[in-house]
This record gives structure tokens, sequence and C-alpha cells, in this order.
């Protein structure tokens, strides 16, 4: 059975910055893509930013580049979200998503099959 954890989620002012991370247990993933997706209220789940296994290749969307990075550690199993310049528009519930069938990093939350229980973010203006 695989685990997926976040943690690092938390309250931070206009500006500010956090870290997220994502952990997996119960299965090695030695191909997957992985993502985070956000999720605000009233509003669909989005696509944050995707690594994918080797190179490694990162997506951004265009909300977040230049602000979030991501990356992922193979040997331990793990990802992680730098966000500085968070804004409040960056509010919102975030996932870490794991899609173990493609190559590509796609966007849409339907191709993933695994997901975390989310983690708050919450930045005040």
């Amino acid at each position: 059975q695989v685990h997926v954890v976040e943690s690092g989620g938390g309250l931070v002012q206009a500006g500010g910055s956090l870290r997220l991370s994502c952990a997996i247990s119960g299965r090695a993933f030695n191909t997957a893509v992985m993502a985070w997706f956000r999720q605000a209220p009233g509003k669909e789940r989005e696509f944050v930013a995707g690594i994918s296994w080797s190179s490694p290749i990162m997506a951004y969307a265009d909300s977040v580049k230049g602000r979030f990075t991501i990356s992922r550690d193979n040997v331990k199993n793990t990802m992680s979200l730098q966000m500085n310049s968070l804004k409040p528009e960056d509010t919102a519930v975030y996932y870490c998503a794991i899609d173990s069938r493609a190559f590509t990093i796609r966007r849409f939350a339907g191709a993933y099959e695994y997901w975390g229980q989310g983690t708050q973010v919450t930045v005040s203006s």
C-alpha cells in the first residue's frame, strides 16, 4: 500500500517563504512523475509544479514560475516544493501526487493515481 504524506504547510505573511515536503512509502517508484497540486476554497484542483524521474525535467504553472522550485530525491523517495515570494492568492491546500504510468509531466489531476491528504498553506496580506 502506498502512503503519501505532505508536511511543511503553515501561515506566512505575503513575501515570505515555505518549504513543503512529500514522503512516499510502501513502494519504490522508478519512473514516476511527481507533482504538486493545490486547491483553494470553491476552486478546482490545479497543477502547481511537476518533476520527472530522470534528467530531471521540471514544469511549473505560470502563476508560480520564478517563485517556486520543485525537487526530488529518488533514493529517499521524497519531493519538495520551495515557495518564495508568497502571495495571498497562493493560499490553498497543497497536495503531493504521483503518476506512475507516464514519462512526461501531465497537468491534469486525473492522471495521478496516488495522493496525499494535503497540507494547508495560508498567506496573509
